[in-house]
């Protein structure tokens, strides 16, 4: 079964299934979203669109706004899977500023009672963020079955992939997804994961071909294929772990089975 491990919640989504179709990928992994930029056919629309993101990034919107918006975007997550549940799995938003306490009670309400895979994405826009990580991290020591998946990109600084680098060595039972694979950073995150059990590393939004070759070929066993669609293209996304792996056997875990194995399916 191919699965691509990151895909962003599209509308309509029946153009998401078509494009599953057209890319022969049998299922998808749902994240949640707060701009639409598959809607966007300018680039003035697209930067309309974005700028929800950027509000949330920058920290400008409300803590009551950002909990609504969890929870409405969680909703709409779980009715695309139920409506479709041999297409889609899903991961669940959770918020950064909650007590223990109060994420544990997230996790169970919102990711456990509605069958969620994993948690994510957690998108930080300061080494500050992504030191709250810590909180949630200790929740999921509860349910050591639910993977976190943490965007590694830019605006994350290598100071910040450091501080996720202590966390994860900190919580060696919860499997961490290096979402990007560290971006500019890949060669740290690959090292990293060379040594480290928990870790993971989603192939979407790679700095580089070479970087992919790299990861393929170093850690066949930890990759995750995946397009980061609507900002990815699923069929391209999936051309390039095919073109890449040095065999079919690594293609084949890429392209399916690490992720239906961490999933525990």
């Amino acid at each position: 079964m191919i699965i691509d491990s990151h895909e962003h919640v599209m509308l309509p989504t029946k153009m998401q299934l078509e494009n599953l179709e057209k890319a022969d990928i049998d299922k998808a992994i749902l994240f949640c979203t707060a701009p639409h930029p598959e809607r966007a056919a300018t680039l003035e629309e697209l930067k309309k669109e974005m700028g929800a993101l950027y509000k949330i990034l920058a920290g400008t919107n409300s803590r009551e706004d950002d909990l609504n918006r969890m929870r409405n975007n969680i909703q709409d997550l779980t009715e695309i899977i139920e409506k479709y549940p041999d297409k889609f799995y899903g991961f669940g938003s959770v918020p950064l500023d909650l007590s223990l306490e109060e994420t544990k009670n997230w996790i169970n309400t919102y990711i456990i009672s509605n069958n969620l895979k994993g948690v994510g994405e957690f998108t930080p826009g300061s080494d500050k963020q992504i030191s709250q990580l810590e909180t949630v991290f200790q929740a999921l020591e509860k349910y050591p079955e639910l993977p976190i998946w943490i965007h590694t990109f830019n605006p994350v600084s290598l100071s910040g992939i450091n501080i996720l680098m202590d966390i994860t060595k900190r919580h060696p039972k919860i499997s961490v997804i290096f979402g990007h694979m560290g971006g500019y950073h890949w060669m740290d995150v690959i090292e990293f994961a060379r040594t480290v059990s928990n870790v993971y590393l989603d192939l979407s939004a790679a700095f580089s071909t070479l970087a992919v070759r790299m990861a393929v070929t170093e850690l066949p066993d930890k990759c995750l294929f995946s397009s980061d669609a609507p900002y990815g293209d699923p069929l391209l996304s999936k051309q390039l772990v095919e073109y890449l792996s040095p065999s079919e056997e690594i293609k084949n875990k890429i392209l399916g089975e690490n992720i239906l194995k961490l999933l525990k399916e």
